[in-house]
């Protein structure tokens, strides 16, 4: 379900687009209906030009009026409901085939204030799964930017700068930060989590929620995923700025012959027994994930308590230990060198020269392929610029979107 709020006049419709299935239907419905949470989240102040209008305008309190619920869907007359939603707690609003489409259009009138601000989005992604972004819109005649990694959280330094003159979305994707967790082993799938099934998430995120072509700027294993989706769906994506991609030196044809069958029944131990939940609990901590941001930010400083938190607290959310030990398992699926070649739009990477996971002697083969249109390097910056330089990468996006604003 997704929920993206414009600042423009103080009476504004919410529209909030979902594919849900009969069983997910109820949970996914109930709508907080909470006026103070609302207020919250919804409103912002007001400029005024006098220090007299202000005061009025301060001994006024928001208020949210009218609040009305619309389902409409292309199969039957669109259906109104006014507050309360639900007389009864276990009350079915309606029901649908299963697998119909629909929309949830919430209205509302607010009073003495206006509607602004960066808001998050929530979408219920193929059979109920429900997917993490923010996103801010304005203007829609300019460029479109949306951020790639395991977790948005992770381009907060970029995203109010880039928004500025882009509309601008960031993603998490499946298994990561407050996306759904799904465990593998239910789903029947194997390697669900995989660059394919992430490439199409961010293909879908593109159609469903952005609703236009997109930049990806990506950095580490969200590399591999634009440069997926984009080969999947080449239509909607305008160019790609790759940050230290991973170059996946765990990856089966990278690994030593005879060390082979060793990496792949540690692997199995970490999946099959209770070492991989005792492993990932002493790696769950704020000590342990402080050590290890550390380790790749070349200017430790950058490694703040609120860095970590946004690290560590989605990791803590049911089901993600059952994310971890299958991706950590995970050596097959395509590599840098094996996607760049397939993309058709503008690529860009740019590297940190003092991460020490991916190596900048290794990286820099990757600025030999022609559909890299250049090799920039980060002096003294380590393995996610984006957090830890962003003074040197939102002039770098900046640059390369204007260069291809019009692909």
């Amino acid at each position: 379900m997704s929920a993206i709020v414009e600042p423009i006049s103080p009476s504004k419709a919410l529209i909030m687009d979902t594919m849900m299935d009969e069983n997910n239907q109820q949970e996914n419905m109930k709508m907080q209906d909470d006026e103070s949470l609302m207020e919250e989240q919804f409103l912002g102040s007001s400029d005024h030009s006098t220090s007299d209008e202000v005061e009025a305008e301060n001994e006024l309190e928001p208020e949210v009026q009218e609040p009305k619920l619309y389902i409409i869907c292309p199969e039957r007359p669109e259906l109104v409901l006014c507050e309360p939603f639900f007389s009864t707690p276990k009350e079915c609003l309606f029901t649908l085939k299963e697998a119909s489409r629909y929309k949830l259009k919430f209205s509302f009138t607010v009073s003495n204030n206006v509607v602004c601000g960066l808001k998050y989005i929530n979408t219920t992604w193929k059979t109920g799964v429900r997917v993490r972004g923010t996103g801010r819109a304005i203007p829609s005649d300019t460029s479109i930017v949306a951020t790639v990694a395991l977790r948005s959280d992770h381009w907060r330094k970029n995203l109010p700068v880039l928004a500025q003159s882009h509309r601008v979305f960031s993603i998490d994707l499946i298994g990561y930060g407050y996306s759904d967790k799904p465990n593998p082993r239910e789903l029947g799938v194997e390697n669900f989590y995989s660059f394919e099934t992430w490439g199409s998430q961010l293909n879908d995120f593109c159609k469903d929620v952005i609703g236009d072509k997109a930049f990806f700027i990506c950095n580490s294993i969200g590399g591999l995923v634009g440069l997926q989706a984009a080969i999947l769906e080449p239509q909607l994506c305008r160019g790609i700025l790759l940050l230290n991609i991973s170059l996946r030196m765990l990856h089966i044809t990278k690994q030593p012959w005879f060390g082979r069958p060793l990496i792949k029944a540690f692997q199995n131990l970490l999946r099959n027994t209770e070492l991989g939940k005792f492993f990932f609990k002493s790696v769950a901590t704020p000590k342990a994930v402080k050590n290890i941001l550390c380790q790749c930010y070349y200017d430790t400083s950058q490694v703040t308590d609120e860095l970590v938190q946004a690290i560590l607290l989605p990791g803590l959310e049911p089901g993600a230990v059952d994310v971890f030990l299958e991706f950590i398992c995970y050596s097959a699926g395509p590599l840098p060198e094996e996607l760049l070649p397939q993309v058709k739009c503008p690529v860009l990477v740019a590297w940190g020269d003092k991460d020490p996971w991916e190596p900048i002697e290794l990286g820099r083969a990757y600025g030999n392929f022609d559909t890299v249109e250049d090799f920039v390097v980060l002096p003294n910056v380590g393995h996610c610029p984006q957090d830890e330089a962003p003074h040197l990468v939102n002039p770098l996006v900046e640059s390369f979107v204007a260069r291809h604003a019009n692909v």
